[in-house]
């Protein structure tokens, strides 16, 4: 059985990709297994080395992998090489981590104790449609570097750079079984993951109701799992802040990926001694932001994944009800929806539900206590942003509002140095950072009597 992989810009097929079927699966967890009583026991500084290597080897082949990005998932040139980038960056720096995987000496009576960060086995991550390479890499570095073996399933409308990186592992020396790139359905590959009783770990990314099902089926088996969920964030503006900036860079906060990123600010609340003025200013930039043909370096915002996806985000808007303006997006193929602002009601759906498109909600809000509720009234918790130039204000607010990533006076929700998850029913466990290794590892304690 095999897949067509569409690209969302031409509606045009890039490559026809065989599936993997649960034979095969079976047959790939067998050698990540076997391959794991290896590379578990390569010395620190040799694994050090490959993981090295492979970064290497990624960056000499970033322009190559972003340029298939652009055919795989519509993303923009721009983009994709940051993307590309990121996953050279995140080898790299968990490169370090081999020979830094740290124990403990405890103190205790009658003898010595310490402890070990041992590696899993199998771990098995399950890779999303909207960032298929940044994702692919927050899994499989850390797990690498652990100790650990990693069979990876790409989404299927965008398994062609998973594939490539799972070619240049081999290519940089990374063993035969190590990591294996398996592309395929969720509900045969995704599935066996969970099912399996040698893959000792599950890192899924992707929607809230699939991620429940992934953790319901891995406590059959005690397995361990990290969730990155969805999101519905909010960017808070406060009277006090830099309006003018504030406004400017909305936009990027949620439209950019054409706003398929659990982290987009897709509430915009406004206090309401400066809303008039802030949409005022919001309306050019929207009209701003340059939709297109996402090979263009001048292209900030490109299509949609699918026509499916397409008619799902076009559902939330019927007869541009509640629609303040919108930017422009291309006629003809390819599966286009302009960037669109909305002024529903509250608990409108469109202000509860996570839309996965370029479509932003702007709700007014009176003080700091309200805007804290507003942000709060969600059963997500991501990301979010907070725009005030009032340092206590600041903390206050970081402290009380719901999310795992915030940033003020900024969107920025990923930083590889830094730990990345959410909370709420937006995810369990965190990614990236120094930290992520222990995801990866059971710690072992060891009692020597004196």
């Amino acid at each position: 059985m095999t897949f067509d992989v569409i690209n969302p810009a031409t509606e045009k097929v890039v490559r026809s990709v065989p599936h993997t079927t649960l034979g095969d699966t079976d047959a790939a967890i067998g050698r990540a297994q076997k391959a794991f009583e290896s590379w578990r026991n390569v010395a620190p500084g040799d694994r050090a080395r490959l993981l090295r290597k492979f970064a290497e080897t990624v960056d000499a082949h970033v322009e190559e992998l972003a340029l298939l990005e652009v055919e795989n998932s519509g993303h923009t040139i721009g983009n994709a090489r940051w993307e590309a980038g990121n996953v050279r960056d995140v080898l790299q720096y968990y490169s370090a981590a081999p020979e830094r995987l740290f124990g403990k000496q405890i103190p205790v009576a009658g003898g010595l104790d310490v402890t070990f960060h041992e590696p899993l086995g199998v771990v098995g991550v399950i890779v999303p449609w909207n960032f298929p390479m940044p994702i692919a890499g927050w899994g499989f570095a850390p797990a690498l570097a652990a100790g650990n073996t990693v069979v990876l399933k790409p989404a299927e409308v965008t398994p062609l750079t998973a594939i490539r990186l799972g070619e240049l592992a081999l290519e940089a020396g990374i063993p035969e079984g190590v990591f294996q790139v398996l592309p395929g359905k969720g509900s045969v590959v995704g599935n066996r993951f969970v099912t399996h009783p040698l893959v000792r770990k599950v890192v899924f990314t992707g929607s809230t109701e699939v991620g429940k099902q992934i953790m319901a089926g891995c406590a059959d088996q005690v397995k361990r799992v990290t969730l990155e969920l969805g999101g519905k964030s909010a960017n808070i503006v406060f009277a006090d802040s830099d309006l003018e900036k504030a406004a400017a860079t909305a936009p990027y906060g949620v439209f950019d990926n054409a706003g398929q990123d659990c982290c987009a600010r897709s509430r915009i609340l406004v206090q309401a001694s400066v809303y008039d003025r802030f949409m005022e200013l919001l309306e050019p930039a929207v009209k701003g932001v340059k939709v297109g043909e996402p090979g263009d370096e001048a292209t900030e915002m490109g299509p949609l994944i699918t026509a499916a996806h397409l008619d799902k985000v076009a559902s939330y808007v019927p007869d541009d009800t509640h629609v303040a303006f919108r930017g422009s997006s291309p006629d003809g193929p390819g599966f286009w929806f302009p960037p669109t602002v909305l002024t529903p009601p509250a608990g409108h759906v469109t202000v509860t539900e996570e839309i996965f498109g370029p479509v932003v909600v702007v709700l007014p809000f009176t003080d700091e206590a309200d805007a804290i509720r507003i942000a709060n009234d969600s059963e997500y918790g991501l990301s979010g942003s907070i725009w005030t130039n009032d340092v206590g204000r600041a903390i206050r607010v970081s402290r009380a509002v719901e999310a795992g990533n915030l940033s003020v006076n900024s969107h920025s929700s990923v930083r590889y140095w830094t730990p990345f998850g959410g909370v709420k029913q937006s995810g369990l466990g965190r990614e990236l950072g120094p930290d992520a290794l222990e995801a990866f590892t059971e710690v072992k304690n060891v009692f020597i009597a004196t």
